[in-house]
């Protein structure tokens, strides 16, 4: 269990393998508030937020053991809207929920291109492969081709390129390739009349985030601007949203998904579908410095501005989820 999990956990995440874990005890316990009459839904979100992503896996397969059916439909089956949005997102192994939340944001008549940028622009190669995997597993095509008959253009070049698990993963830089790469880019917008998109590609979706931290540092050397000016400048569309996506999850991977977090939290309505996938996705990688990157971008917890924006046995879970209030 532990080789397959490794990818998605971290050493940042608020959730952590429970010490005193026994799954056919959590199973039988499970059983019981999900049978009687109405749901227990205390002895579920304790239990279910209170194991790993891993731990979670082996508490599924002791229930579907015993009571002759898969946990995450007996949950579907009882529970309803948000909470069952988020208590199903939470037993599934990580790879299966990006799946199905990439499935989800091409599915039907419109493409939900912000999700798609999310989960692309910031997963490692390792973590796609396993999606990929996953998403073949499920609905029987392969992921590159559902995005390539959903997307156009440019944008839908560098989701591909994302999707086929192209990235460098070494996390060694070198200081030559950044500074060719630095004037690969500025070749490609800011020194020639029109845009060579390709390029672009080929620099922001091959190299490692650290390796192109230091291109965005060149960059700035060289032509006097930030890479992400520059790019709002030459780009549109949602192949400049993913580029910008990208270079924030170069630059710092949290402050990428705490500003995701606040734009889901502000406003009229929460965008629940984008505040399931990211506690939970991130949960066991980096939810720790997404909570101190909110603090300091918006000075206020990631806790209080989801305990203000939802409510029941939903909050309660999301507040788990997040766990402490700093």
């Amino acid at each position: 269990m532990a080789t397959m999990a490794s990818v998605w956990v971290g050493s940042r995440g608020t959730i952590r393998d429970y010490s005193g874990f026994n799954a056919s005890r959590d199973a039988d316990a499970i059983r019981r508030a999900i049978r009687g009459i109405g749901t227990d839904e205390k002895t579920l979100i304790d239990i279910i937020t209170g194991r790993s992503n891993a731990q979670r896996q082996l508490i599924a397969k002791e229930y579907k053991a015993a009571a002759g059916k898969e946990l995450k439909d007996a949950l579907k089956g009882d529970l309803s809207g948000n909470l069952e949005s988020v208590m199903v997102a939470l037993v599934m192994p990580p790879a299966l929920f990006d799946a199905k939340q990439l499935k989800k944001s091409m599915k039907g008549s419109g493409t939900d291109e912000q999700a798609l940028i999310e989960i692309l622009a910031s997963r490692t190669s390792k973590q796609m492969k396993e999606v990929a995997q996953a998403y073949y597993t499920v609905y029987k095509k392969s992921l590159g081709d559902d995005i390539s008959s959903d997307t156009t253009g440019d944008f839908r070049k560098a989701l591909l390129t994302l999707a086929d698990s192209r990235r460098d993963e070494s996390q060694r830089v070198d200081e030559q390739v950044a500074k060719k790469d630095a004037q690969i880019l500025y070749n490609a917008g800011e020194k020639r009349w029109g845009t060579d998109e390709d390029k672009f590609v080929e620099v922001l979706c091959f190299s490692s985030f650290p390796q192109l931290k230091l291109t965005f540092d060149e960059y700035r050397n060289l032509s006097g601007k930030k890479i992400e000016d520059s790019i709002k400048g030459e780009l549109s569309g949602h192949f400049e949203d993913l580029l910008l996506a990208i270079v924030k999850c170069a630059n710092n991977t949290p402050a990428f998904f705490a500003e995701r977090l606040n734009k889901c939290l502000k406003g009229a309505g929460t965008d629940e579908f984008t505040l399931n996938r990211i506690l939970v996705s991130r949960s066991e990688i980096d939810l720790l410095d997404i909570r101190a990157e909110y603090k300091r971008l918006y000075g206020v917890s990631l806790y209080s501005a989801i305990k203000s924006d939802t409510s029941g046995d939903y909050g309660t879970t999301l507040l788990r989820i997040c766990g402490g209030d700093e």
